[in-house]
């Protein structure tokens, strides 16, 4: 895997990984999460982490959609995905929201024991979307052989989930450092607005 073309696919298929991730509804929706529920760097990395696998896993699994069936359905599909995902982040903020409406009814902020349940089903969605501008890459390979393609893959994994944490991790730093005065016993609330629109952006204004 010396030749120019193979270098240049791996280095290719690597940069698109981090510039796909640094989209920001990849990493919001976990850093405001982390944020209202006061998880440590190492739950938000671990979070992160789960997520950027989840994101490569989805985006191989898009790869072998290419081998089967071509890159024109790969694409239609993982479009498909895609726009279920931003809805997903609506649905879920929105879910955010309502379910906090009690909490703040009764005086009780929601803690780590709400955030758990709501920590599942967001990597999920964020997880699930794939990232389709590699495809042309994963597809161009397929004539070096097996091995690049194991090669391409393992590299995307690392650059995407290592930009996953980096983002996420530093992130929640910042809004951690944010103080929002009286309005922090509306975290919950304001976490799943945000959460919501940036659903939305995504949802109007596609970029993957």
């Amino acid at each position: 895997m010396s030749s120019g073309p193979e270098l240049f696919l791996i280095v290719g298929v690597i940069a698109v990984g981090v510039l796909h991730t640094l989209v920001p509804d990849h990493w919001v929706p976990i850093a405001v999460v982390a944020r209202g529920a006061r998880w440590s760097r190492l739950q938000t990395a671990r979070a992160a982490s789960i997520a950027g696998l989840g994101h490569t896993l989805s985006t191989l699994g898009i790869g072998a959609i290419v081998w089967l069936a071509g890159l024109a359905l790969a694409l239609r599909f993982g479009n498909a995905v895609s726009i279920l995902s931003s809805a997903g982040l609506i649905a879920f903020g929105l879910w955010m929201m309502i379910a906090s409406m009690p909490e703040l009814r009764s005086e009780r902020r929601l803690q780590s024991a709400g955030t758990r349940k709501a920590r599942t089903p967001l990597l999920f969605i964020l997880g699930s979307s794939p990232m389709l501008e590699g495809m042309p890459a994963f597809f161009a390979a397929g004539r070096f052989g097996a091995t690049l393609l194991a090669v391409m893959a393992a590299c995307f994994a690392i650059a995407t989930i290592s930009t996953y944490v980096i983002l996420c991790v530093s992130s929640h730093a910042v809004l951690e450092s944010v103080s929002i005065g009286p309005l922090e016993r509306y975290g919950e609330v304001l976490s799943g607005a945000v959460i919501a629109a940036v659903g939305i952006v995504f949802l109007v204004w596609p970029l993957a």
